[in-house]
């Protein structure tokens, strides 16, 4: 597995103004497993964030007293129960969590925000359940077609200016002395000092607001690569979606915001779901990685609110080439 998609794959006041500290608990998928949630204020427009070991504390600043977001951990993610059966582990049973979140809350419609290949699965649901999707932000999503290639341009995932040889052979020597095992945690520590400078467009800036996942056990590497894979060159490489049917179906408004440095996913792929979609736009970051809201955080945050509370963001444009 190339370290681009793995460390995609690694890739979430008063009761007038609803609970900014959340409400924390648990919710069944339709298959048994529980995910975990936060829900944030008690507003009557709701918003779903899958990936809220990531997500929920940058993108907090996207509640309003209109609004409520539910953030949660993807199945076998985060503070998700653990699943040791990796046949569970694909992009259509993200889709379907998805939807079991949304009907545990009794949301008729609601907006959805997909970071990294989440944009993907937001995308998927929009176009199985239309009827219930209100908005979609993308954050960097991954390509709808897994593999695509695009122009040097568009593609910053061969960068390794930021690529540390020295801690790269350090990650091997520890790995083969069997530390992945043996110390999975302080393994998952050493494992994301090295990947983290590349989720941000100039390191060491921004390093603060990329949080180490390490607490948590479903995020050491001893956990993950396998999920990823599972995920990655499992389900997702298998997808084949109808642009066609794609198009004719995510008919509401869907934002994209995404990095021209990203190393992770490819800008190019940001400008693709722009002109494919019918009421997309784009907003383009030329300083900015995977984790945009690290490098631009108040540009990210503030179109999320003028976008989600339904009007363009002034940078946000429409892609007709490529």
């Amino acid at each position: 597995m190339n370290l681009t998609l793995f460390v995609v794959g690694m890739l979430v006041v008063s009761a007038a103004f609803g609970d900014l500290h959340g409400e924390q608990q648990t919710i069944k998928t339709d298959d048994g497993y529980r995910l975990a949630y936060e829900k944030v204020g008690r507003g009557p427009d709701p918003v779903m964030v899958p990936a809220r070991l990531f997500l929920a504390e940058p993108l907090r600043g996207l509640w309003s007293r209109q609004r409520t977001i539910v953030f949660y951990d993807m199945r076998d993610r985060g503070r998700s129960e653990s699943i040791q059966d990796l046949s569970k582990i694909s992009v259509e049973n993200d889709v379907r969590d998805l939807e079991a979140v949304r009907r545990h809350f009794k949301f008729e419609r609601v907006s959805i925000v997909g970071y990294s290949y989440l944009g993907l699965v937001a995308a998927l649901y929009a176009m199985e359940h239309p009827e219930h999707v209100e908005r979609v932000v993308q954050l960097g999503p991954i390509p709808l077609k897994y593999g695509t290639s695009y122009p040097s341009d568009l593609d910053n995932t061969n960068d390794r200016s930021v690529f540390d040889e020295t801690k790269w052979e350090r990650l091997q020597r520890l790995e083969k002395s069997g530390d992945i095992e043996r110390h999975p945690r302080e393994f998952c520590e050493t494992d994301w000092d090295f990947l983290r400078v590349m989720l941000v467009a100039h390191p060491p800036t921004h390093l603060e607001s990329v949080k180490s996942p390490c607490e948590m056990p479903n995020e050491w590497p001893i956990h993950l690569r396998p999920h990823s894979r599972a995920l990655f060159s499992g389900s997702i490489a298998k997808l084949d979606v109808s642009r066609n049917e794609l198009a004719s179906r995510v008919t509401m408004p869907v934002l994209i915001i995404h990095g021209v440095k990203d190393r992770n996913a490819p800008y190019g792929a940001g400008r693709e779901w722009a002109r494919l979609l019918p009421n997309a736009r784009l907003i383009t970051l030329e300083n900015a990685a995977h984790n945009s809201w690290a490098d631009e955080r108040d540009l990210v945050i503030g179109a999320g609110r003028t976008f989600l509370a339904g009007s363009w963001p002034g940078a946000a444009r429409r892609v007709t080439a490529n």
